[in-house]
């Protein structure tokens, strides 16, 4: 698996303001964040509800650019690219995993982790899509839909589906949110090993303690700014 080898930071953002405009009513969602993640780390992102993790997630996917400010990942200023080449990166660089599964119902789980390597062109894709199935622990259950398999199985087959391509990143938002807790540990165990084995950088929107322990380090917002920064262990 791939990995940004620079000296560049994986992830930076400097000085970021993200305003949302609906009518005359202005929000305020970051506020002058700056921010460097090197390539190899795991970072967990925690704070109150509405405090801007996420939009500082959408920012460093790509899915939304900044009011005012850079951000940069993998070496590319996200606002100096063309929507394509967002997508682009996302596809082959960005691996994304959210709170809920994300998985096409209509498609089985080997379908589903097949989809991103298909839509890159690759001959290969259903030869990637049962490789990263076993990688996750559920190769047995390619041929399933996803409402015939448990809430982690899903969250397993999703990070299968981020990893399919071998991305530099991933970015993570609140992926135990919906999980038991012996399906949520297994998942974050899971993103442990490809930080530790992979080298796969990881920035985590998380409430949960047990994952925000896992990280190298935790950085805290509130207000749209960041409030503190644990030092890497």
């Amino acid at each position: 698996m791939s990995a940004t080898t620079s000296r560049e930071p994986c992830i930076e953002l400097v000085d970021v303001f993200k305003v949302y405009k609906e009518g005359p009513v202005e929000t305020v969602a970051l506020r002058g964040v700056s921010l460097r993640i090197e390539a190899g780390e795991h970072v967990a992102l925690c704070g109150p509800s509405g405090c801007g993790k996420s939009t500082l997630l959408n920012l460093a996917a790509g899915v939304a650019l900044p009011t005012a400010g850079r951000v940069r990942v993998a070496g590319l200023d996200l606002a100096e690219q063309t929507d394509g080449e967002r997508s682009k990166l996302r596809r082959d660089t960005v691996g994304i995993v959210f709170q809920s599964d994300n998985l096409f119902p209509r498609l089985t789980l080997r379908e589903n982790v097949e989809l991103p390597a298909r839509l890159s062109g690759r001959s290969n894709a259903r030869e990637i899509a049962l490789e990263a199935l076993q990688s996750v622990g559920i190769g047995a259950l390619g041929g399933r839909y996803p409402a015939q398999v448990s809430g982690g199985e899903r969250q397993r087959a999703a990070i299968a589906a981020a990893i399919a391509l071998e991305p530099a990143v991933i970015l993570g938002d609140e992926v135990t949110g919906e999980l038991d807790s012996r399906s949520g540990e297994a998942v974050l165990e899971l993103l442990t090993q490809l930080n530790r084995d992979r080298g796969v950088t990881i920035l985590s929107v998380t409430h949960n303690p047990a994952a925000a322990r896992r990280a190298h380090r935790v950085i805290e917002m509130q207000d749209g700014a960041i409030r503190a920064l644990e030092p890497a262990r």
